[in-house]
């Protein structure tokens, strides 16, 4: 191998661990914008409750409005829209989409504010993001192949979702307990793995393109949905009702 050629494969080198670096860089802003856009609609929904409370509930007040319901509703709706077109949407209605989601959020996680006191929910999240880092630098750093053990917890993911729905009408303490600590122990574990699997593919790349965005904002938003899921059923276990 010649000079030339060396200096070469030490550009490329380079060059890949360039679009590596900007890749994940760009996951995680994504991710972080995210959840601070949520967090403040959050804030200030929670801050206007007489003003909007009104809009959520019938004129009587004993029941919910379906306003509510579509804001409930709307962030599902918007996720499953968003995976099923994500090769036929351009990167910028993905992006609009993934802010609207954001927003939308927001005002459905508002409502923990009726439910949980501000020091327990401040708590919360700091042990959430405390959690999320040190999980998102295993899958970063591990050697080990999380692969499987991510389809094990998808699968277990499915069985606590069917669990919190058949809860929802057995209204079992116990069960809603034991289903938040799994929960904490499944999206802990996801979090590992979608890191990893996000390291991975940012290996692969060898340029950063319209579809290449597009891979990451989702990415995002797996781990959006990964940080948000450990916090809810965080505050599930330890935080005190009002």
């Amino acid at each position: 191998m010649n000079y030339s050629q060396e200096n070469n494969l030490t550009f490329q080198s380079v060059q890949a661990q360039d679009v590596s670096r900007t890749f994940i860089s760009k996951v995680f802003m994504w991710m972080a914008g995210a959840l601070i856009l949520t967090a403040i609609t959050s804030f200030l929904i929670a801050a206007n409750f007489d003003t909007v409370m009104p809009y959520f509930v019938n004129s009587t007040g004993e029941r919910l409005s379906a306003l509510f319901w579509i804001f409930v509703f709307a962030p599902f709706a918007l996720v499953l829209i968003m995976s099923s077109t994500v090769n036929r949407l351009p990167l910028s209605a993905l992006s609009i989409m993934y802010i609207i989601y954001s927003v939308l959020m927001g005002v459905s996680m508002s409502f923990i504010f009726l439910s949980y006191s501000l020091p327990d929910i401040g708590i919360t999240f700091a042990v959430t993001a405390g959690t999320f880092i040190v999980m998102a630098l295993l899958g970063f750093t591990t050697k080990t192949d999380l692969t499987k053990f991510g389809s094990l917890l998808l699968m277990a993911l499915f069985g606590i979702i069917i669990a919190m729905v058949v809860n929802i009408f057995a209204g079992s303490a116990t069960a809603n307990y034991i289903i938040s600590i799994l929960g904490v122990l499944i999206f802990t574990g996801l979090t590992a793995y979608d890191v990893q699997k996000l390291k991975n593919y940012s290996a692969q790349i060898d340029e950063f393109n319209n579809t290449t965005g597009k891979i990451a904002l989702m990415g995002a938003l797996a781990l959006y949905l990964d940080f948000i899921n450990l916090f809810l059923f965080l505050l599930r276990i330890f935080g005190k009702k009002n």
